[in-house]
């Protein structure tokens, strides 16, 4: 049984253009606070803001990585991101194969500070 903080989640993540979803990738991934970034092609997204119904479009981010890693994942997105309420949603992994849950920890797991 996997421990609470490596429990494997994936996180649905927004950003309003490709360019904005590929650096938010770019760092999460380089960052090792995701093992995977996938990145869907351009949607519409409906939603409520600011007291009226809003159409926008926007890319999908699915970002495979741990509960562990969602403090620090959602800090940096957050200081990256340009909206001011940036969708970061975080479902939990109930069953994966045993390597790519495997691969997924080693992944993001810190890494030693040189001492």
């Amino acid at each position: 049984m996997q421990e609470a903080n490596e429990t494997a989640v994936v996180v649905l993540l927004t950003a309003p253009n490709g360019e904005e979803a590929s650096r938010l990738a770019e760092m999460l991934v380089g960052a090792r606070l995701a093992a995977c970034v996938q990145i869907l092609p351009e949607m519409e997204s409906v939603y409520w803001w600011e007291g009226a119904v809003q159409r926008e479009p926007e890319h999908l981010l699915l970002v495979k990585t741990t509960a562990g890693r969602f403090e620090t994942l959602e800090r940096e997105v957050r200081a990256l991101h340009s909206h001011d309420v940036p969708e970061i949603v975080a479902l939990p992994v109930t069953e994966a194969s045993a390597p790519y849950l495997e691969w997924l920890a080693s992944c993001v797991a810190p890494t030693p500070s040189p001492d």
